[in-house]
């Protein structure tokens, strides 16, 4: 099967998945699959080089993860089994500059959740058991270590990097001497984020994750600087295997001015080509060598109608106001769903018509 950049085998049978991904690359940045697992992932550079080498690239491997892993343990089993066999490495954004990173990935279903932070095909990965734990562009496991690449203590003591005695620490031991710029920026934005979760903590809800994706005092929601929040999600995982998962996605650019749409696994899924970028085939650039040398129109119809909305003016704030209304009135009918105080209809028919009614607000 053919990913971003290279192919590798096909197994017998893949999960079904809903992705939010960059419309030039195979992979994605986060979603989830039809057995209640979500993988997100973040760049993020270590003491091992960037291989600057055509493999696969961290989002190449969340899409892995979720089409064939049917539980988050087993989305990082496919994903470290993948990375060592294969290595991660290519470039990470549609340009010909080169820019290239290692990953870090949030897998979560609806039992466990885990951190895997990734460093060239050494990797080290901790269940979260309990609090609250995010990611942005750092490495974050210290001491409390479930589970590693076989070498990885090996490979970090050869290099002078760990005595080999006390406490191993991925991050101290890892982390960069000289990191880059944007790996200093982002770590306001962790500490910004894990204080909104801490302040949450036991009574985090979609409607406070979706606050905290807004927030722009911390760094977590961007639209400056040449950097943007591409597309937001947050997912409700009921602990009830009886329970439908509820994934909520924005589909457009700053979570701020977007809105969030659920979306529900049914057997009669509808298609959603409003949100779904143009391809182009054997002559896309990411496709022909020398690769990116000119660039295409990746706007999908709700991305251009989303911009085309003007929300500073009075008419445009008042169109936010409905729209924000609108999202809250939609997720307090998922939640008395999921209290079992209504049936939920046509499931597969959700995402779509609240799409649809999306675009025909801008318009």
């Amino acid at each position: 099967m053919q990913c971003t950049y290279i192919s590798i085998p096909q197994v017998e049978h893949t999960n079904a998945v809903v992705l939010s991904r960059p419309a030039w690359l195979w992979g994605a940045e986060m979603g989830a699959n039809e057995h209640g697992v979500c993988v997100g992932n973040e760049a993020v550079w270590t003491k091992e080089p960037v291989n600057p080498e055509e493999a696969l690239l961290g989002m190449d491997l969340v899409r892995l993860g979720l089409e064939r892993g049917d539980s988050a343990r087993a989305a990082l089993n496919v994903i470290t089994a993948l990375l060592e066999q294969f290595g991660q490495g290519g470039a990470c954004r549609e340009t010909s500059e080169p820019f290239s990173y290692h990953n870090t990935f949030l897998l979560v279903d609806r039992q466990e959740a885990w951190v895997l932070e990734t460093a060239g095909k050494l990797w080290a990965a901790q269940k979260v058991t309990e609090g609250v734990k995010n990611i942005s562009n750092q490495l974050t496991i210290d001491f409390e270590i479930s589970a590693e690449h076989p070498d990885l203590r090996s490979v970090a003591q050869a290099q002078g990097w760990w005595s080999g005695e006390g406490d191993f620490s991925f991050t101290a031991v890892f982390s960069p001497d000289h990191p880059p710029a944007r790996m200093e920026m982002a770590k306001q934005r962790y500490r910004g984020g894990t204080a909104l979760l801490q302040q949450h903590n036991g009574s985090v809800t979609a409607e406070v994750m979706m606050s905290i994706l807004r927030d722009k005092a911390s760094g977590i929601c961007m639209d400056s600087e040449g950097f943007r929040t591409t597309g937001s999600m947050v997912s409700i995982l009921p602990r009830n295997p009886n329970m439908p998962c509820v994934h909520f996605l924005t589909a457009t650019p700053d979570p701020s001015r977007s809105v969030f749409k659920p979306f529900i696994f049914s057997e009669s899924v509808r298609p959603v080509s409003m949100v779904m970028s143009p391809q182009y085939g054997p002559g896309d650039p990411v496709r022909t060598l020398p690769r990116f040398q000119h660039q295409v129109d990746r706007k999908h119809e709700l991305y251009k109608a989303h911009q085309m909305a003007n929300t500073s003016s009075d008419a445009g704030v008042s169109l936010q106001d409905t729209m924000r209304y609108l999202e809250s009135q939609c997720l307090e009918e998922i939640e008395a769903m999921l209290r079992g105080e209504v049936q939920g209809q046509e499931l597969g028919d959700l995402f779509f018509d609240c799409v649809d009614a999306e675009i025909k607000f801008y318009q």
